[in-house]
């Protein structure tokens, strides 16, 4: 039998917390981290593409693309080391790996929470979490790490990014820290200076090349130009709107339609928290930035003196589904980034939640306050408990600990209906029609109705924390999970027709067989039992205490149970035992499902993968694996047609998969599934619509009227305005004629002038030509004449000029090799001089360097007389070579240029002395800080020597525990060996006994009654345990406040000089630890705590009493039975045996009084 293959086709989650969680591909495709891996989303089609992480990673912690949108960089922890790998993005195919940087190159053991790509796609920065941000740079298409720097950060997240256009130019900033690194000679170096108080800056963008904004968690933005700080301004805490605005997004406009209740919003006189910007990202006109939770404020760049200025407002919009509508707005907001063209925004929140607004194109649409859109859907953002799917539609049901329960389609990827409870829902299962569901929360099992747009409660059941729910295949049963008792209803009178009895443990999972006529549950003492729904009771049973099971999966034959549970191994159980394990290889299995066809078996770990196994189960390690989930994986099933796999997790994210064979064909079908469309509507609803599409008709028929008469008034009067501009435009056209008419006689007239002139003109023209040719011929006869002579004048210049130049020549050459040698002999001594010169500022220099090193003693006089000295002298080599120039002459520019070289070394002089004094100052400052590091590793150190006493303290206890412990051992082993005993004498009883096996089931049902009795008080014993193990807890947590109190009140007392910093500590310490409603409560709740425990201790006592006497009294009564019907020795050793088990009572009271005793 082949292997199945499983391929994700769809993913609905969204991991938070995640560095640069969300980003652009194109301008239509979102990519955002889900489960292990990423989802790629397209946001108008809808489409997904999920492609999962490396092997035996852990979840993404950091995403980065790079400006081309080419290559995608994901940071993953893994169970061995951390990963970071680099993609190829390609439209329409899955990325493709180009670089994976092992975790041996790694420098950190860490992963990697923020990624960034230098503006050429060649270069990564990489930063890992505190304590110790680790920053790296990588030449990651070479896989060669240039250089890395280490930061000392106390706390928080950092950030880190590249100048957008500079390769070299590196920003980091997280809690304390602001730093701009430039890339050089294989190093990174600072290029700011940190001044001021440090703050915790939790987000940065580049807004241009040298500009960067910073973002603190006290609501201040701040603006820094080439590492200065040039503006800063502080947003306050923004509060929702109280007037919603009409433009919302489709979803939201749809989902308000759904009738719900919207709680009362709580207005008391409550102090606004402190606003923190959590996001910032940059576009073209500023930058956009979270404040507060579920808001998003657009800056934009003016020309005034507020650099920029904020523009626009944009909310996270209410979910109408919830119990209280406005806590979504209470998420924060995470991640921005913009598409490549700006006119999508796109931000990941801390609730799994992806929000999307569009833009405006222009100033004039621009409101002041907008509201986001879902990208997608709704998601979960807690851990998925329920998971199931029907028969007659292609959708699935899940509950979370969100308290929503949610229906999605698995064929259209589309969530059809949403709603939000009051409790906790922890077990969820579709009828098989699809149109009803059963939830079990934390109060109550409640019967829904699913209607067009809503859930309807139909009827409420008083079964409190149902972990286990399931309709039965034909729909007219559903079994629950009470405790450890099931109980059966009908699904259409609603009676508990019966009550499966004989769990230990509580009840984990349920199943039913493909006729409904056998029963299969699970629970935690590592119970699997399969039940008969006609006569109420077990038919096989398989029990393994040292397993506690979480899921199980029956065949479609119903003959082969498969289970998992905490021992790590798959079990295929099957007539009361178990035929064959499957190990997990150090991981736990978590979920179970089985194909009907029975050749497909599916788990899920405690890692969040998924196996794919072949029927019969292998032998050796023969499955597929695939990385799905961050979390372990809570509920999975199979499709009916077995086309689909549909897998939940802890991570509150959902994965469906295709299911092919192992040569990828799609797996044969026996029959076409055909789906209902059909969908449950009140009447009440159908009404309501009914009246209101009457009313919209009765509307439209008298707008239909009004727009009639509306128009018929309009052509009146259009037609009236034409007539009047007929007239009008004919009076014009007959004056524009008579007009036109007299022109024309005038052009005419005009015409006629014209062409007499241009007559004369061109006569008086002929005759001047005339005189010209005659004039202009004697004057060439005359000019040519004086040609002639002229040129024989420049022969005879020519050959007189060319007699001089000789001449000059070589009278210039010899005065030329005469100034030569003059100038050679000046500057062969000049440059005597300069070597003078250079010797002397040489042993200037080191003079300087003698003084440098003995600059501790008496650094100020010697700054002092070496300044002097020096500009003495700089005096005088000024004068030197005023007097040089003079002296040179044509050597000017050589001479200019030794000065600029003298004047750049007084300069280097001068700059080394500042140099000097700057690292005398930092010198200074790391004694300072080296002297308080000493305390502060004298006070942690006084504090480790009281945690190792402590920690002694504890062993000794722990010590007597275990010995404590291994008394009990040995009494319970002797218990055991007693136990034996009286089974054999039972075995050899049951011949003599049979005649009185009336009267001993009378005596079996009374010791069964007074059993349960005791397993109940035992029950309580062990809730009042737990409860002072809370107690025992509550009060560790008082000492550890106690210390920190302390630790505040001594660095309070530190400052007590200044009174101001006093009392603003004084009262920090008192709304941190102070509290009046705290107080109160605290007493109240340690008196109820107090009278509720001996509430309890003393009606244990009482019943423990009362037990005690029953017991006396039916032992006598017993004994007289005893005597009279049987006069046999066994019988006799049988009631000695009851009496010590009776009289064993008093000794577990004894133990569990000095156990409590100790506690108190």
């Amino acid at each position: 039998m082949a292997a199945a293959v499983a391929e994700p086709v769809a993913v609905f989650g969204c991991r938070p917390r995640v560095g640069g969680g969300v980003c652009f591909v194109d301008e239509r495709e979102v990519l955002h981290a889900a489960g292990t891996g990423c989802a790629r989303l397209h946001t108008e089609h809808g489409q997904q593409a999920f492609f999962p992480g490396r092997e035996k990673s852990r979840g993404v912690q950091a995403l980065a693309v790079s400006p081309d949108r080419r290559f995608l960089a994901v940071s993953e922890t893994a169970a061995e080391e951390p990963a970071l790998t680099v993609y190829e993005l390609a439209a329409g195919q899955p990325p493709r790996r180009r670089r994976a940087l092992a975790g041996a190159e790694l420098p950190a053991r860490e992963a990697a929470v923020s990624l960034a790509f230098s503006p050429d796609c060649r270069g990564l920065a990489a930063a890992t979490g505190p304590p110790e941000v680790l920053l790296a740079y990588w030449l990651w298409d070479k896989r060669r790490l240039l250089a890395t720097v280490r930061l000392q950060a106390p706390g928080g997240g950092c950030q880190v990014s590249f100048s957008p256009q500079d390769n070299a130019r590196i920003c980091i900033t997280g809690n304390g820290f602001f730093k701009l690194f430039k890339y050089s000679e294989g190093t990174l170096r600072q290029m700011n200076l940190q001044k001021g108080k440090p703050q915790n800056y939790l987000c940065h963008a580049w807004l241009s090349e040298e500009e960067v904004v910073c973002g603190t968690d006290t609501g201040k933005l701040m603006l820094f130009e080439n590492g200065e700080l040039c503006w800063q301004t502080s947003v306050e805490y923004r509060k929702p709107p109280k007037k919603e605005g009409s433009t919302t997004t489709k979803e939201y406009e749809r989902y308000s339609e759904v009738s719900c209740e919207l709680a009362s919003e709580d207005n008391g006189s409550q102090q606004d928290p402190v606003p923190q910007i959590s996001a910032v990202a940059a576009y073209s006109k500023g930058f956009a930035c979270s404040c507060s939770p579920g808001v998003v404020l657009l800056f934009e760049k003016t020309e005034e003196k507020e650099v920029y200025k904020e523009s626009q407002e944009i909310w996270v919009p209410q979910d109408l589904f919830t119990t209280v509508p406005k806590q979504s707005r209470g998420q924060d907001i995470t991640c921005i980034c913009f598409s490549p063209s700006e006119e999508t925004m796109v931000v990941n929140t801390n609730k799994n939640q992806l929000y999307m607004f569009t833009m405006p194109s222009t100033d004039l649409l621009k409101e002041q306050s907008s509201h986001f859109a879902y990208l997608h859907f709704p998601l979960h953002s807690a851990s998925i408990t329920g998971l199931d799917i029907c028969i007659r539609r292609p959708i699935v049901a899940t509950c979370s600990l969100d308290r929503s329960v949610r229906i999605w389609n698995y064929k259209t990827n589309t969530l059809e209906l949403y709603k939000e409870f009051q409790e906790e829902a922890h077990a969820v299962s579709l009828h098989p029609t699809g149109l009803f569901c059963l939830v079990g929360f934390s109060d109550k099992l409640r019967f829904l109705s699913l209607l067009y747009e809503d859930m309807h409660v139909f009827k409420e059941f008083a079964v409190r924390r149902c972990e286990a729910c399931s309709f039965s295949n034909g729909g007219h049963l559903f079994a629950a999970a009470n405790g450890n008792v099931i109980q059966i209803y009908s699904s259409i009178t609603f009676e508990n027709t019966n009550n499966l009895k004989g769990h230990s443990g509580k009840i984990r999972a349920v199943e039913w067989s493909a006729d409904d006529a056998k029963f299969v549950s699970c629970d935690t003492h590592g119970a699997v039992y399969e039940w008969n729904l006609l006569t109420g009771k077990r038919e096989t049973e398989c029990v393994l205490r040292s397993c506690i099971y979480s899921s199980i999966s029956l065949s479609s034959d119903a003959k082969i149970i498969f289970a998992v549970g905490s021992d790590q191994t798959l079990k295929e159980i099957s007539e009361s035992s178990i035929q064959h394990e499957v190990p997990a290889f150090d991981v736990d299995y978590t979920a179970v499902a089985v194909s009907h066809s029975k050749n497909m078996v599916f788990v899920g770990t405690s890692l969040g993968t998924i196996r794919a196994m072949k029927y019969p189960l292998p032998l050796r390690r023969d499955f597929n694996e695939y990385q799905a989930h961050a979390g372990a994986v809570t509920k999975m099933s199979v499709t009916n047609d077995d086309q689909f796999l549909l897998t939940a997790s802890e991570d509150g994210s959902i994965l469906i998969w295709k299911v092919y064979d192992k040569e990828g064909g799609v797996l044969k079908r026996e029959k076409e599934v055909e789906y209902a469309e059909e969908v449950l509507i009140m009447r009440s609803d159908i009404e309501e619509k009914s009246q209101a599409m009457l009313d919209l008709q009765i509307r439209v028929k008298e707008l239909q009227t009004e727009n009639d008469y509306q128009l018929r008034l309009k052509d009146m009067n259009y037609n009236e305005k034409i007539k009047e501009l007929k007239d009008i435009f004919t009076k014009e056209l007959g004056s524009l004629k008579t007009k036109h008419q007299i022109l024309q006689a005038e052009k005419e007239k005009q015409e006629l002038q014209h062409q007499s002139q241009l007559s004369e003109l061109m006569n008086k023209q002929a005759k001047e030509m005339q005189d010209l040719e005659s004039e202009s011929n004697q004057k060439l006869l005359m000019e040519n004449e004086k040609y002639q002579e002229l040129q024989v004048k420049s022969q005879r210049m020519q050959e007189e000029y060319e007699k001089q130049l000789h001449n000059l020549e070589e009278s210039k050459s010899r005065t030329v090799e005469e100034l030569t040698v003059y100038y050679e002999e000046k500057l062969n001594e000049k440059t005597v001089l300069l070597e003078e010169a250079e010797e002397d500022i040489r042993q200037q220099l080191q003079a300087h360097e003698e003084i440098r090193k003995q600059i501790e003693e008496d650094e100020d006089q010697e700054i002092l007389d070496i300044k002097i000295k020096y500009e003495k002298r700089l005096v005088e080599e000024k004068e030197s070579n005023l007097q040089l120039k003079g002296e040179i002459g044509v050597m000017n520019k050589r001479l200019s240029s030794l000065q600029k070289e003298l004047k750049e070394r007084n300069n280097d002089i001068e700059e080394m002395k500042l140099e000097q004094q700057k690292l005398q100052d930092v010198i200074k400052s790391l004694e300072k800080d080296i002297v308080a590091l000493k305390t502060e590793i004298e006070e942690r150190a006084n504090t480790i020597q009281d945690k190792e006493k402590h920690i002694n303290d504890l062993k000794k206890k722990n010590q007597e525990l275990e010995k404590f412990k291994f008394v009990l051992d040995h009494r319970i082993e002797q218990f055991k060996k007693q136990i034996e005993s009286r089974e054999n004498d039972i075995e050899m009883m049951n011949e003599q006994i049979h005649e009185m096996e009336g009267e001993l089931e009378r005596f079996q049902k009374e010791s069964t009654h007074l059993k349960l009795n005791i397993t109940q008080l035992q029950q309580k014993l062990k809730a009042t345990d737990h409860s002072m193990h809370r107690e025992r807890q509550k009060k560790q947590n008082m000492e550890a406040l106690i210390k920190r109190f302390k630790m505040d009140l001594h660095n309070c007392v530190g400052l007590i000089q200044d009174y101001k910093k006093l009392k603003y500590g004084i009262r920090e310490l008192y709304t941190k630890y102070v509290q009046q409603l705290d107080m109160v409560e605290t007493e109240e709740v340690d008196v109820d705590l107090q009278k509720e425990y001996t509430r309890q201790r003393e009606y244990l006592e009482r019943n423990l009493a009362a037990l005690k006497k029953k017991v006396v009294k039916d032992q006598e009564v017993h004994q007289a039975a005893y005597v009279r019907i049987m006069q046999m020795r066994p019988f006799h050793t049988k009631q000695d045996g009851f009496r010590k088990e009776t009289e064993e009572f008093p000794f577990w009271n004894r133990v569990t009084d000095g156990a409590h005793n100790d506690n108190t």
